[in-house]
């Protein structure tokens, strides 16, 4: 099982006194496969995607926002063009269905809790209402899109803890750069193999052969049992006996990736269901209590809200050459989950529920068994 994606271990000798360092999965010296990062390794590598948090973690709140946006412009009258997969459903991701009919997205991305998808929602109206007076008027009604995970072994789902000022304050620290990864924003209360997880995001950046473009991904993390954790075709989680919280929390995974090159919907539909088959490195399988929802954009292309001629000019990658995006992205999602486990730290929530970190000394330790 090696065999199937290249980890390569650039690892010091490890003292099991010393305090394990937390970080990225590259910086501990896990390499997931063969193509090259962008700069950041992360889905801001796409030029003009900003992403910002707003984390709530304190007393009984272990919860959060997350929010997206494809490009640094007017998203509103610029929009792009997107899709979205679902692998299992026993999720929400709110304007699916207005994306997959115009093919397009128009207004910013937000992850949450299941339990606050409303407030989300409504924060994402109030935002989106003060910068467009017209809205709902001579213009057209907004359509959020949400997309949530179940945090409630750790968070007091039923306090309903994040409000539309929240949602607010993540959508206007949204910034280009570096992404916070691990037990932040949306990510603050998810577990993901019964280990912490959260936040986690990577890229992929093509030759110049293949065209030169991006795909990053960011992922919440929140699925899959503890047996099932492969890092490198290591079955690491079936040796990781100990640290388990009391409670499994059946949960879900959203992903959501972005590339630079010129795709139409048909295509963005095709990248985003290659999420799961990075999913599927992880060893992560989907359930029937599992919401495993990925949403793809494409800022190559800008779909003006109001054309000034009857068409509009869409370039798209021939199909052809789709196989390296989709390496890409398959790559981008598996070293974005192991990240969202790297990252994040050990968190007691409600009722003395505990979620413990990976703990990175003994995961060394494995990887160089033979």
């Amino acid at each position: 099982m090696r065999n199937a994606f290249l980890l390569t271990l650039l690892l010091p000798a490890y003292s099991r006194a010393a305090d394990p360092p937390r970080g990225r999965a590259r910086e501990l010296g896990l390499i997931v496969g063969v193509r090259p990062t962008g700069k950041l390794n992360a889905i801001t590598d796409v030029a003009g995607v900003r992403v910002g948090h707003r984390t709530l973690d304190q007393g009984r709140a272990r919860t959060g926002v997350t929010a997206i946006f494809p490009h640094g412009g007017d998203l509103w009258r610029e929009k792009v063009p997107a899709a979205v997969s679902v692998l299992n459903g026993n999720g929400e991701l709110t304007g699916a269905h207005w994306i997959g009919t115009q093919g397009a997205l128009e207004v910013p991305i937000v992850l949450t809790n299941t339990m606050s998808v409303g407030a989300a929602m409504d924060g994402v109206i109030r935002w989106l209402l003060a910068k467009y007076p017209r809205i709902g008027l001579s213009e057209d009604v907004a359509i959020p899109t949400v997309a949530e995970c179940d945090d409630s072994t750790l968070n007091d789902a039923r306090a309903l803890l994040v409000s539309s000022a929240d949602v607010a304050a993540a959508l206007d620290s949204a910034a280009e750069g570096p992404v916070a990864e691990g037990a932040v924003g949306a990510g603050t209360g998810m577990m993901a193999f019964d280990f912490k997880g959260g936040i986690g995001t990577s890229s992929r950046v093509l030759s110049k052969e293949e065209g030169g473009w991006t795909v990053g991904a960011l992922v919440n993390a929140n699925m899959a049992k503890r047996e099932d954790l492969l890092i490198g075709g290591v079955p690491v989680g079936r040796k990781l006996k100990d640290l388990m919280p009391k409670v499994h929390q059946e949960g879900s995974i959203i992903v959501v990736l972005a590339t630079d090159a010129p795709l139409d919907h048909l295509r963005l539909s095709r990248l985003a269901s290659r999420a799961s088959l990075g999913l599927a490195r992880t060893g992560a399988t989907s359930h029937h209590g599992s919401g495993d929802l990925f949403l793809a954009f494409s800022t190559g292309n800008r779909i003006p809200r109001a054309p000034k001629g009857m068409t509009i000019p869409l370039a798209v990658v021939a199909d052809g050459n789709l196989d390296p995006l989709f390496d890409g992205a398959q790559e981008a999602v598996e070293e974005a989950i192991l990240n969202s486990l790297t990252a994040a730290r050990t968190t007691e929530g409600r009722d003395g529920n505990v979620a413990y970190a990976l703990p990175i000394d003994r995961l060394k330790t494995l990887l160089r068994e033979p």
